[in-house]
């Protein structure tokens, strides 16, 4: 329980910013610049959330702060991320779940991946500071 919860918090966090965004994205963006362009100008803002929910959850869930905890959160909480994305994609879109985590852009996609790592260590990465 000390993992689950902040865990959840920082994936709910997170991925209710990544589905505004996302929902701004393809109703707004995509049309004008295309999918790669897009998903490219949400990428720092993800980060930017990535940031914000690990430091509020380094703060007000502070009773262990080890930094096998703090990765435990961030890795916990891809999961959920993980999940609730590929559930996304089967729901909505009608994607397989090889589509919905292999049918990506070269570039954005690459991104995309790289900061799902990125998350997955940010609360242990800003606990050391």
């Amino acid at each position: 329980m000390r993992v689950l919860m902040p865990a959840a918090a920082y994936f709910a966090l997170v991925f209710g910013t990544g589905f505004v965004l996302g929902t701004i994205r393809v109703l707004w963006i995509v049309p004008r610049l295309g999918p790669r362009i897009a998903e490219l100008l949400e990428s720092p803002l993800m980060v930017v959330a990535s940031v914000l929910a690990a430091r509020w959850i380094n703060r007000h869930f502070s009773a262990d702060n080890r930094p096998a905890s703090r990765l435990g959160i961030g890795l916990t909480a891809l999961v959920l991320l993980l999940v609730a994305e590929i559930a996304l994609a089967v729901t909505l879109r009608g994607a397989s779940v090889s589509e919905a985590l292999g049918n990506k852009d070269p570039v954005s996609g690459t991104i995309y991946y790289a900061l799902l790592g990125v998350f997955a260590v940010m609360p242990w990465l800003l606990a050391r500071q």
